[in-house]
């Protein structure tokens, strides 16, 4: 039996096989929603006149992470909504601008993009597409920084994912042997360094309420993108050579690289993100300590399902451990013990509460 103090937990399915698709949606389309995939039996939803389209970042949406968890929600949204949906996989960034064109011209009814890389390609999108309703996941749609959405017609989908990295890296400091653990990010955008902070935060929390003096290496450390697996690999490897015992990459597939040099190691652990690890990389299940959880399958699925029923709306969904948008897999077993389970549950309190401040802010 793990040791649970699951919040909102991702069903995560394995990987999903999709064609890649770079500009133009020839194959992208599903006309027919099929039955719900937890329910072979179940009839196939009503269709309904909408379709709901998504662009994925680079990290394309067999990544084991983020990209994933967003198609998952799109395809639920087919199965229980009865809608229709295209989609549009980008291998580099080049592929963005054309991808969104392609989704306008297929007349989609709402376009979700996956990512702060899209974000530029996605206001340049809406603005030349009043009439067509965008969402992103992970940005804000704030790209000059003034505090205000850059187009009218972008709803944007954030996550406070510090405050479920902040427990993650408090129960690595209680877990750890070594007095030193790890994290390191694939890219230094917002949307990353918010676990990393989380992360920190929640070491220096746990060292303060306990007297202790785990360190965190990584802090400043970035793969520089999120597809280099070998980078991720020679990371961790270095974290592990000096001393860390559990390492959380914040890197998307960057993060398997990191897998396969901690469980060559035989003694130290990994903390997933965005999904649950030991269930969207099962290769690696064994060396899986927690995972932090966005629960973006959820937030495209309700996006969706309220577009239709309400109409579209700007305002931003925010993930929180309130609302069960973002939280923390349960934890593997032997690693915690009881008491520290119970300084969670108090600590999550504190956060939802206010009164513990879990580094960071909604990106």
């Amino acid at each position: 039996m793990k040791t649970t103090i699951r919040v909102g937990a991702l069903v995560a399915a394995s990987a999903l096989a999709l064609a890649a698709c770079a500009s133009a949606p020839e194959d992208e389309t599903s006309d027919t929603p099929t039955a719900a995939a937890t329910d072979s039996s179940a009839p196939a939803a009503e269709p309904v006149d909408f379709m709901a389209c998504m662009v994925s970042d680079a990290g394309g949406f067999d990544d084991k992470s983020f990209n994933q968890s967003a198609y998952e929600g799109l395809e639920r949204a087919v199965d229980e909504l009865g809608i229709t949906k295209a989609q549009a996989e980008s291998s580099s960034d080049s592929d963005y601008g054309p991808n969104l064109e392609a989704q306008v011209a297929a007349g989609c009814d709402l376009i979700i993009t996956v990512g702060f890389l899209l974000s530029q390609a996605t206001v340049e999108s809406a603005l030349q597409n009043p009439d067509v309703h965008y969402a992103i996941i992970d940005d804000l749609a704030d790209n000059d920084f003034d505090g205000n959405i850059d187009a009218p017609n972008i709803k944007p989908i954030t996550f406070e994912t510090d405050e479920a990295a902040f427990l993650a890296g408090y129960a690595a400091a209680s877990a750890t042997t070594t007095g030193t653990v790890g994290t390191f990010g694939g890219m230094d955008i917002p949307s990353v360094t918010i676990f990393m902070d989380g992360y920190n935060a929640g070491v220096e929390y746990f060292n303060e309420q306990n007297g202790g003096d785990v360190s965190v290496l990584g802090m400043d450390a970035f793969s520089g993108n999120f597809d280099d697996q070998p980078a991720g690999k020679n990371l961790a490897q270095g974290q592990l050579d000096q001393g860390a015992d559990i390492i959380m990459p914040v890197a998307g597939p960057v993060g398997l690289g990191a897998a396969s040099a901690i469980q060559s190691a035989g003694d130290s652990w990994l903390i997933g993100v965005d999904s649950d690890w030991t269930a969207t990389a099962p290769e690696y299940a064994d060396i899986v300590f927690t995972s932090v959880l966005k629960n973006i399958a959820n937030s495209v699925f309700d996006t969706i399902d309220s577009t239709i029923t309400d109409g579209f709306s700007a305002d931003p969904y925010v993930g929180t451990l309130e609302n069960e948008g973002v939280g923390v897999a349960d934890f593997a077993e032997g690693t915690v013990s009881d008491d520290v389970v119970t300084q969670l549950d108090e600590i999550k309190a504190g956060i939802i509460a206010g009164d513990i401040e879990a580094s960071g802010a909604a990106e």
